[in-house]
């Protein structure tokens, strides 16, 4: 992933190419444009061919959904903890507690291509199985796990955090299914049950994780809990000859995992790497989508659309020195006007704020910089 001066700064998947802790884009630079990628081993995307797997420490996640495989993204994803416990080998040997059903261990393809995936057999009405862990009163846990139909129609639960089964649409694909339920004891329950006497599933890859979203899956074949730290991808500096401190226009194509609060927020920033000056932000702040322009002159800012978690948004934003303008989505350009006076010079990208904080965590299918102010149309253009 690379940047480019007067034409596309960041272009994912396009061309992608990972080698060692570097991202390049469709046509690399000399190296100056380069960006780092700081993640953990224990990270895993889907591939391709819908395989979830593990990638190198420090590499990009170019990562797949199973619903739409034909564009991938770059997975940027904040610190988590996985609760969750033997998750290759759901059994009752490993800890899950059963009623009215069987487990089956090694019984069929899992979703990281493995024959680890696990069968329930409900015997008789309402069947389940369920493991329970000490957690935290009053925390926000989301319980996650990927489940196939083998046999039966009749109603498949998912048994999340307190002691209840709540409805899930199993299919006969791998899907996974996920709740979100705040605790209201410190027994921390993870499970499933099936409705109808005789009905299977295939289950595999359980996760249980403080947090309102279920993240990529943290493979856990022990019984420890496991944390995998957050992603993080910059330019630190160096890119003075490409971003054009004076003018320019950045875009974003990309998908956020909630809806950020004023103290807690995703950012992506143009920056001189100094905390107080000059910089050009596009954030996921208090409800809504901002574009901040700050300077000498002061600050310039402009609110563009409410946010909307797991739904992908396209922004361009042209910033001058006299307005910055904005189109989203192929909506018209809208226009702020305001001094904007660099004293220094713009230097670095960072999905995060310029200091490292606020990192910006979701999906980004692309990104492009351009060294001069787009016109209105060309907003539109771009971000239809």
């Amino acid at each position: 992933m690379s940047l480019y001066q007067k034409a596309s700064l960041v272009q994912i998947p396009s061309g992608y190419k990972a080698s060692a802790a570097k991202l390049y884009s469709v046509v690399p630079s000399s190296g100056d444009a380069d960006f780092t990628i700081s993640a953990d081993a224990d990270a895993t995307r889907v591939n391709k061919d819908g395989v979830i797997e593990s990638v190198a420490a420090n590499q990009a996640r170019l990562n797949y959904d199973f619903a739409n495989p034909q564009d991938p993204h770059l997975l940027l994803e904040p610190t988590r903890i996985q609760l969750a416990h033997y998750t290759n080998a759901i059994s009752s040997a490993n800890g899950y507690s059963l009623i009215n059903g069987t487990l089956t261990t090694n019984s069929h393809t899992a979703p990281d291509g493995t024959n680890e995936a696990s069968t329930f057999k409900v015997t008789s009405s309402l069947g389940q199985f369920q493991k329970v862990k000490t957690g935290s009163s009053g925390v926000q846990y989301t319980v996650s796990a990927y489940v196939k139909r083998k046999t039966g129609t009749g109603t498949v639960y998912l048994r999340a955090v307190e002691n209840t089964n709540t409805a899930v649409t199993v299919t006969d694909e791998w899907t996974r299914v996920s709740l979100t339920v705040t605790s209201t004891s410190t027994n921390i329950r993870y499970g499933m049950a099936l409705a109808t006497s005789g009905d299977e599933i295939y289950v595999w890859g359980f996760q249980v994780e403080a947090g309102s979203y279920a993240t990529s899956l943290i493979p856990n074949p022990a019984g420890i809990d496991i944390t995998r730290t957050e992603d993080f991808c910059h330019i630190p500096s160096g890119l003075q000859n490409i971003l054009n401190t004076s003018e320019g226009t950045l875009f974003v194509d990309l998908e956020v995992l909630r809806v950020a609060t004023t103290s807690d927020f995703d950012r992506i920033v143009l920056s001189d790497q100094t905390s107080s000056t000059d910089r050009i932000i596009l954030d996921n702040f208090g409800g809504n989508w901002r574009s901040l322009m700050i300077s000498s002159a002061g600050i310039v800012s402009q609110t563009i659309v409410s946010v909307t978690a797991n739904q992908r948004i396209k922004v361009a934003i042209a910033y001058s020195s006299t307005q910055l303008r904005i189109s989203y989505n192929g909506n018209t350009a809208t226009t702020t006007s305001g001094s904007y006076t660099p004293t220094t010079t713009l230097e670095s990208f960072k999905f995060s704020n310029v200091s490292g904080g606020s990192k910006c965590q979701g999906k980004i299918y692309q990104a492009m910089y351009f060294n001069t102010a787009l016109t209105n149309t060309e907003l539109q253009t771009l971000t239809s």
